[in-house]
Formats: structure tokens, C-alpha cells, sequence
């Protein structure tokens, strides 16, 4: 290991800035969105609201997650920009603690500062795990930093509903004092834990590249010349595009779920609660699914999380009391990480040996701008019907296309598509052609 002092300052960013996903945009904002800020609010359009932020908020990530992609690659100065995001999550959270009652416009608004400052700064994070840890610690060092962010959220997450349904030992008037407590809680966790990275950190200045066209020129390029090199894969392409459908139905229960219970009048206590529960039953079943897939397939194990997926979204329909809620969070917990990362073994198997970054990079876009539409669509069926519950159901409908695509991707030849890719380009000079 390179440096262990840096390795360890690089998870400690995890810890922190994991706690945005679980109490904000995850626990507890979803339900004081619902019950505060967008008070006054017919219920379904509250709920409506709620999954238009989220969707507008991933747009504006997937279009500038390349263009900041290419920064990454040709600039020295990573760290800067992961400093000015991060600081941007972290002073969006401090102001949620300032929303109060019918303010959903100003929620909305600076929960997709928040996630804009999340998700970017996570791709200068991500961009210096090869320059802090050896080739053959990279595995060991990422699953780490996934681990300990794990731990951090859902520690900071206990915290706050301890928070929340006992105000009176920190001295706070109500539960919704204390949501709003919360909120800068994240703020103030997320910087603290963000420090010994900015301090440890030693960017590698030899990584800075000339170049003569613009940030938005390169990134836009890049894009446009992976996505026409990918079509060549035809299995890969085929799984690519059934990732994209059922993992937006995946992303929008994670994003949906709070909000959903709370529309169907479930405490909101038991929901945060529930949300927790989901997030430490996920670290072992986890592995569990990695076990399983050496046993009958990757594919065979990704598709019984699926179709528990399809499973829970119907129960979902018929859900009605605090007890059904803690069910499906479970079994949500049960499939979740197991679900993602299958895909992304399944996706990494097909990939050309010599082209992991570039592809993964075109993986990770291209879901950004897949999860766009599950929210929205939940939003909008929530808002035509007047009933969250038909929008809820109405998720289906990743699952079963996802699935059905599954089907036509043969994975063995897949891994054979890529590696007869790096063969001929390797025999080219490195010259991969394009079909």
C-alpha cells in the first residue's frame, strides 16, 4: 500500500459525505418534505414534487458528470474541485436546517445543490483511487472505502433518528426542530470527516495533460466516440441497456420509498427507522449475493434479486401499516447491493481488457441519465391518478423490460466479443476499428 495515512483519509471521505445519501436524500428529508415544507400541499403532489427534484437533480449530473470526467484526466487540480463540491453539499445540507413550513420550492432547490455537490465531488473522490493505492490493492481499497461509507451514514443516520424521536434529551421543542437539526448534523459530519483528506491528499501534478480543445469539447467527445465504439459489443450493449431499466426502477424505490410510505400515512418515525434497518442489512447480504453468484451464475443470482425487486413493488401496492414498511425494507436490503453489484461484475466481464475506465466511465453516465426517468414517471402517474400507490406499482414496468432484455445476453459471449476487441486491437497497433 502506497500510503496508509492517505488510504485511510480517503475512506474517511466515504464516512462522511455517505451520511448526505441516507439521512437526505434516503430518510429523513423525504418525510420533512412531506410533512413541513410542502405542507398545504395536496398529498400526491407532494409526493409529485418530491420525485421531479430528484429527477431534475440527476439531469443535471449526467450532463455534467463528462465534461467534469474530462477535468479529471486532463487537469492537475482534483482536488480543488473536489473541495469546491464537496463544500457545496455541505453548505446545502447546513441550509435545509432553514426550511420551514410550505417551503418545497426552497427544499427542492437546495436538495439539488446538495446532490449536484455530492455526486460531483464523488467523481474526483473516485478519480484518486489509482494514485493512493498499488495495482493489487485497488480491489481491497475500494471495497473499503464502500464498506466504512456504509458504517458512516448509518451511524450518523442513528444519531439523528435518536434525534428525532427523543428531542427532549437534547433539549429541542419538537421533532421537527430536531429534523432540522439533523440536516446541518450532515453538514457539519461531511466537513469534519472531509478534512484529513483535503490535508493528506498529494495530487500527482504529472497527471495534468495539454490540450487544445475545451473541457466541454473533450468531454462531449468522449461520450460520442464511446458510446459508437460500444454498439460493436453486442451482447455488452444488450445488458448496458437492461441495466439502464431495471436499475432506474432500483434508484427510484431508494429515492421513492420514504416519501411513498409517508403519503400512505405511515409514522414517520417507523419509516426513518425502517430506512436504517435497510442500510445495515444491505453490508452482508452483499456478500452473501457475491457467494451465490460463484454458485449458480452471476446471471441466475441477478435475476432472483430482480424479480424480488418486481415482488416488493407489488407488496408495495398493498402495504398499510408500519410493520409491512420494516418487511420490505428488509428484503430491500436484502437484494439492493447484491443487485449492483452483480451488474457491475456481469458488465465488467464483457468489458475489453484495455478499455475498463473508459467504459466504466460510459457505465456510470449512462445510468445517471437512465435514473432520470423512474422518478419522474412515478411523479407523473402519482399526479394523473391522485394515488401514490398505482405510481408505485407502476415500476413494474423496469423491471419486467429489464429482465426480459437480460435474457438475450449470453455473457460467455460476451467476454468473447471482448476479447476477440482487444486481440485485433492489439494486432492494429492499438487501433480499435469500429464496426
Amino acid at each position: 500500500m502506497k500510503n496508509k495515512k492517505t488510504v485511510i483519509s480517503w475512506m474517511l471521505y466515504d464516512f462522511g459525505n455517505s451520511a448526505f445519501a441516507t439521512t437526505i436524500m434516503a430518510a429523513v428529508l423525504p418525510v420533512f418534505y412531506y410533512d413541513v415544507a410542502a405542507v398545504g400541499l395536496k398529498e400526491s403532489l407532494a409526493t409529485s414534487y418530491w420525485g421531479y427534484s430528484q429527477s431534475i437533480a440527476v439531469l443535471i449530473v449526467a450532463v455534467l458528470a463528462p465534461f467534469l470526467g474530462a477535468i479529471s484526466d486532463y487537469s492537475a487540480a482534483k482536488k480543488k474541485f473536489l473541495r469546491f463540491f464537496a463544500y457545496m453539499g455541505i453548505i446545502a445540507s447546513v441550509l435545509l436546517a432553514f426550511v420551514g413550513e410550505g417551503d418545497y420550492l426552497f427544499a427542492s432547490i437546495l436538495l439539488i445543490v446538495g446532490t449536484i455537490g455530492f455526486s460531483s465531488a464523488n467523481i474526483f473522490y473516485d478519480a484518486f483511487l489509482l494514485e493512493i493505492a498499488d495495482e493489487e490493492d485497488i480491489d481491497k481499497v475500494s471495497s473499503g472505502g464502500f464498506a466504512v461509507g456504509y458504517i458512516g451514514g448509518g451511524v450518523l443516520l442513528a444519531i439523528n433518528i435518536l434525534m428525532i424521536l427523543k428531542y427532549q434529551w437534547f433539549g429541542m421543542p419538537n421533532a421537527t426542530v430536531a429534523s432540522q437539526v439533523s440536516f446541518a448534523t450532515v453538514g457539519v459530519w461531511w466537513f469534519i470527516f472531509s478534512l484529513p483528506l483535503f490535508k493528506n491528499i498529494r495530487e500527482e501534478k504529472k497527471t495534468a495533460v495539454k490540450r487544445n480543445q475545451s473541457y466541454m469539447k473533450i468531454g462531449f467527445a468522449r461520450v460520442t466516440s464511446t458510446f459508437r465504439e460500444i454498439k460493436q459489443y453486442k451482447h455488452l450493449l444488450i445488458f448496458l441497456l437492461a441495466f439502464w431499466m431495471y436499475n432506474d426502477g432500483i434508484s427510484t424505490i431508494i429515492k421513492m420509498a420514504t416519501i411513498y410510505g409517508r403519503d400512505i400515512g405511515i409514522d414517520a418515525n417507523a419509516l426513518i427507522a425502517a430506512l436504517l434497518i435497510t442500510q445495515f442489512v444491505g453490508i452482508p447480504c452483499t456478500f452473501f449475493f457475491g457467494w451465490l453468484a460463484k454458485k449458480i451464475t452471476a446471471k441466475k443470482a441477478l435475476y432472483i434479486t430482480l424479480y424480488a425487486y418486481m415482488g416488493i413493488v407489488i407488496l408495495g401496492y398493498f402495504m398499510s401499516s408500519a410493520l409491512h414498511f420494516y418487511l420490505l425494507a428488509i428484503c430491500v436490503g436484502i437484494v439492493q447491493g447484491g443487485a449492483q453489484s452483480l451488474s457491475r461484475s456481469i458488465y465488467g466481464r464483457m468489458v475489453p481488457e484495455d478499455k475498463h475506465a473508459e467504459f466504466f466511465g460510459f457505465y456510470g453516465i449512462s445510468s445517471k441519465f437512465a435514473a432520470i426517468f423512474g422518478p419522474f414517471l412515478f411523479g407523473l402517474v402519482g399526479q394523473l391518478t391522485g394515488s401514490s400507490r398505482l405510481a408505485i406499482v407502476s415500476l413494474v414496468f423496469f423491471f419486467i423490460v429489464g429482465i426480459i432484455l437480460l435474457r438475450f445476453v449470453n455473457i460467455e459471449k460476451g467476454v468473447e466479443e471482448a476479447r476477440e476487441a482487444y486481440n485485433s486491437c492489439r494486432k492494429s497497433g492499438g487501433k480499435t476499428k469500429v464496426r
